[in-house]
């Protein structure tokens, strides 16, 4: 049974078991992951009918996206390890987009999420694989390759007319997770992708 978590757009929990999604939550609230999260991940646990306990390991999303946010899940996946004592397992939240595009069609895709500031986070696949590693820039700046999809891309419809919606989803995550392990892939950082300075940061003035 894996606990899978990301909060770097939606806040979205799943328990996975194999291949099968056995329960899942998602809101979007871009304001309200530290007092959401905890009672969405109790009511996954609940609808999948397994304690805490039961849970093998726990695979997060660590962005990019903004700081807020994504520091929640990660730091609620990694005291959720510490306490059940398992494994805690990052993939980039984009994967699970990617990835998911690809099942839905293969080929080359782009995944674009927002980085506010006018920016975007983005990345692009082949075949579901991450064809090298995030990036930050105007929308202008995004170099797309196939299809466009994610919900960056949607803020802006003149750039990508096309874009298709899509929030990073925790079961592909987990999928994500496992088929790299199954690679022998054992490097799965917690640390989170910012790829800039938070929004807030230091005392003003100081």
């Amino acid at each position: 049974m894996i606990l899978a978590i990301d909060t770097s757009s939606a806040i979205s929990v799943a328990v996975v078991d194999g291949d099968k999604t056995v329960a899942a939550r998602t809101e979007f609230s871009p304001r309200g992951h530290s007092e959401l999260l905890s009672g969405m991940i109790e009511a996954a646990l609940a609808d999948a009918g397994i304690a805490g306990t039961d849970v093998d390991a726990i695979v997060v999303g660590t962005g990019p996206a903004p700081f807020t946010g994504l520091r929640v899940g990660l730091v609620t996946a990694r005291t959720l390890g510490m306490v059940w004592r398992v494994p805690v397992r990052g993939v980039c939240s984009l994967d699970a987009v990617g990835a998911q595009a690809a099942d839905a069609g293969g080929g080359q895709i782009t995944v674009v999420a927002d980085a506010r500031r006018k920016e975007v986070y983005w990345a692009t696949y082949t075949n579901g694989v991450a064809d090298g590693a995030p990036h930050v820039s105007a929308p202008a700046d995004v170099q797309p390759l196939g299809g466009v999809v994610g919900r960056g891309a949607l803020l802006y419809p003149d750039v990508f007319p096309d874009a298709k919606d899509a929030d990073p989803d925790p079961a592909w995550l987990a999928r994500v997770a496992a088929r790299r392990l199954e690679a022998g892939d054992t490097d799965f950082p917690t640390e989170p992708m910012y790829m800039r300075r938070p929004d807030v940061h230091g005392v003003p003035g100081a």
